[in-house]
């Protein structure tokens, strides 16, 4: 038999999911989508109603978003720039409305190789808080996300938020997006950088690439290679000539894999310029 339930707090979501499989609708965006004009076939397990899984809170340690806080709410509330390219990825999820509805862990477990919030996340060395009625964990969102649709999730959990340590939410950041046209697209490459810089040198950095892997990835041979260097005109040929063996692009129907890893290339050196500062306004498209 299909249920239909929609709880009113997150202890009477934990039980249900305990007791039976379901399938979780929060903003909906990608849940329709995919459901098309197929029957339904799983139970739904509706969490809209759930108010304390939404919204932006500073805690000593970390920064907490709330597993239902929208794209929207990200843009609106007041974060240090560490977050820019969250804001900047959160532009562009979709249309306006659909940032006004769908939900930060909705595009985390929808595991898509496009998610946009993704790679932002990674630089900012977020983790994902998992409940079930009997414990809670936390898990790095490298390790949450497990490849193409594929997630960590266990049988009776909920992703309940996501957390950014206070170290890492540090430096400035900025988030470039290729696609075949300005809005509304799938990326065929995108990257966010956050660099921390001291006395006009690269003290401390992050950078991620999404849509050129299975999963957004970090990417650790740029990282050392621009660790330490300089603020200066040599720094886009150091992006350039540095190792990126973490992506495996496919082709489709939006690039070739030639195409995406050429383009990874320039849009991180674009991502780093924009972070500390230069080429703003610059934009891919």
């Amino acid at each position: 038999m299909i249920r239909y339930a929609k709880p009113t707090t997150v202890d009477e979501a934990l039980t249900l999911l305990g007791e039976d499989r379901w399938r979780i609708l929060a903003g909906g965006t990608d849940f329709y989508p995919a459901q098309g004009a197929k029957p339904f076939r799983d139970s739904i397990l509706d969490i809209n109603g759930l108010a304390e899984l939404r919204g932006i809170a500073e805690t000593d340690e970390n920064w907490r978003i709330g597993a239902r806080t929208t794209w929207t709410d990200i843009v609106r509330h007041k974060l240090p720039p560490a977050f820019d390219a969250l804001k900047a990825a959160a532009r562009e999820v979709g249309s306006v409305q659909i940032q006004n509805v769908a939900s930060i862990a909705g595009n985390l477990c929808n595991a898509s190789p496009a998610a946009d919030g993704v790679p932002a996340l990674l630089t900012l060395d977020a983790d994902v808080e998992l409940r079930s009625a009997a414990a809670i964990r936390h898990l790095p969102l490298g390790a949450f996300i497990l490849g193409n649709r594929r997630t960590a999730l266990q049988p009776g959990e909920m992703v309940t938020a996501i957390r950014v340590p206070k170290r890492s939410a540090v430096g400035t950041s900025a988030f470039v997006k290729l696609g075949a046209r300005r809005y509304l697209v799938i990326s065929i490459a995108m990257a966010a950088a956050r660099l921390v810089v001291e006395e006009g040198v690269i003290a401390d950095m992050a950078i991620a690439v999404g849509s050129c892997s299975a999963v957004a990835r970090r990417l650790v041979g740029v990282e050392a290679a621009l660790c330490g260097h300089r603020i200066d005109e040599a720094l886009a040929d150091a992006v350039l000539s540095a190792p990126m063996d973490e992506l495996s692009p496919i082709a489709d129907v939006r690039g070739s894999a030639e195409y995406r890893e050429q383009a990874a290339r320039e849009i991180v050196v674009r991502a780093v310029r924009q972070a500390i500062g230069l080429d703003r306004g610059k934009v891919a498209a």
